[in-house]
């Protein structure tokens, strides 16, 4: 019977790796807190650790307790939910001693669009600005009062806070076509927006209004048979309304 041989290059590859492992174990052994996975997969002195912790923040109720006439404006504006100190920075040193230790007070441009800043993937219906572009040079509270910031005037384009969506249909076939063309906008969607929504198609017959093979529209507009064009699906279920490409 032939005796299998093992090539000679396994050798010094096996003895590296079984190396390797024991040097991982004898790492684990020696680097692994006692701790770790007393409460769960993490360093149970943690816990300690983090109460040890000065105390930064000071919470909402502790500035409500001094700004009672700002947490009353606060309320029922669209910063309602934002934490002061989210704005002003940790705030538990003022507690202890108003008169000694000062919040921040943001009042230059640099803040604001940290949060109001252009960003596609922020959610939809933040009003976003382009920094470079809106009202440069001027501070935001001279137009805005942080607590209660309604804009000076209504907005008259839906891009103030769709944004992103203008941006798409800027460079669709569908960019001159007005907003209110596929949707009905409410007044009232422009000052609360939340709770006032604007409509959204929800039948084939509002693209067809344009695209239909009878449509009284321009004839450039590329047209359609509505009863027989993939009845079974709505229009938007294979074109992206914004953005019209055919799929």
């Amino acid at each position: 019977m032939k005796r299998l041989r093992v090539p000679q290059q396994l050798i010094p590859l096996a003895i590296i790796f079984t190396i390797a492992i024991a040097g991982l174990i004898i790492a684990r052994q020696m680097m692994v807190p006692e701790s770790f996975g007393k409460y769960g997969h993490y360093r149970a002195d943690a816990v300690d650790d983090v109460r040890n912790l000065d105390i930064a923040y000071a919470g909402f109720e502790a500035c409500a307790d001094c700004h009672d006439d700002v947490v009353e404006t606060k309320a029922g504006s669209r910063h309602a939910g934002g934490a002061c100190e989210a704005c002003h920075g940790p705030a538990a040193e003022h507690i202890e001693a108003p008169d000694e230790f000062q919040p921040d007070a943001p009042r230059g441009r640099g803040y604001c669009p940290l949060c109001h800043g252009y960003d596609p993937a922020r959610p939809t219906g933040l009003p976003q600005i382009i920094p470079t572009a809106h009202n440069p040079g001027k501070a935001c509270m001279s137009c805005h009062e942080p607590h209660n910031p309604h804009t000076p005037r209504t907005p008259e384009e839906c891009s103030a806070c769709h944004r992103d969506i203008a941006n798409t249909k800027a460079l669709s076939h569908h960019a001159a076509l007005p907003c209110t063309q596929c949707h009905v906008v409410p007044e009232q969607h422009k000052d609360d927006p939340r709770l006032v929504r604007a409509t959204k198609p929800k039948e084939r017959s509002q693209c067809g209004e344009c695209h239909a093979v009878d449509a009284d529209s321009d004839r450039h507009i590329p047209r359609i048979d509505l009863t027989t064009h993939e009845p079974r699906y709505t229009c938007w279920d294979c074109h992206y309304p914004h953005h019209p490409e055919a799929s």
